[in-house]
């Protein structure tokens, strides 16, 4: 005899947990299994809250390779700057650092160009070539000898922001920069005056005049 009658169709007259203790299951053993789902702390939270303040950065399975240097490029290299302050200014490749961009310097003696960074990608690589001497220390220029110190947002008090007249103090350039700079150039200089007329051509700025085009010239 059923243990379960239909009072109308598709509907039982006990419920499920009335035919689970009729029939009873509940004396069957039952033999755990482990369970191979993840834990409630290795799973990912299902609620996410409406503000975005807090962020999740993003998984990226992109490694960071170092920046391939242009074949034309190398140690020594004159290049000529085509954008930033110096735009028009030959200078002189001492190497590519970790970052990938170029390090390169005027000298600035010659043409005041500092040693600095700059992006191959802005440069135009020139024939020309510097023989750097065997010993050349860049051991201290690295990127983080170029970062520069966060300026304050705050830009003074309401009387100097509508003073037309006040001017922000210049700021002059640290003993040990100046010091690194006269030491490097004097590293480079006996390179460059051992060519003839190479400091002139350094000392030069790069122009077209009318009629003239990058892509026909040869550097």
């Amino acid at each position: 005899m059923a243990r379960n009658t239909d009072v109308s169709p598709y509907i039982g007259k006990l419920s499920r947990s009335q035919v689970y203790s009729k029939k009873g299951q509940y004396k069957r053993e039952r033999k755990g299994v482990a369970s191979t789902e993840p834990t409630a702390a290795e799973k990912r939270a299902s609620y996410y809250p409406a503000d975005d303040s807090v962020s999740r950065p993003k998984l990226s399975r992109k490694a960071n390779k170092q920046t391939k240097l242009r074949a034309t490029i190398t140690p020594g290299t004159v290049v000529i700057l085509l954008a930033g302050r110096f735009r028009g200014k030959r200078v002189v490749v001492l190497g590519q650092l970790p970052s990938g961009l170029l390090l390169v310097t005027g000298p600035y003696v010659i043409n005041g160009v500092p040693v600095r960074r700059v992006n191959q990608s802005y440069v135009i690589a020139t024939s020309t070539k510097v023989e750097l001497p065997q010993g050349l220390d860049l051991a201290k220029f690295d990127d983080a000898y170029f970062t520069k110190e966060k300026a304050s947002s705050r830009k003074g008090t309401e009387g100097e922001f509508f003073d037309k007249e006040s001017k922000p103090a210049k700021k002059e350039l640290p003993a040990e920069r100046a010091a690194d700079q006269k030491a490097l150039d004097k590293q480079i200089l006996g390179a460059v005056k051992s060519t003839p007329v190479l400091a002139k051509y350094l000392a030069a700025s790069f122009g077209l005049s009318k009629g003239e085009f990058p892509h026909l010239l040869k550097f």
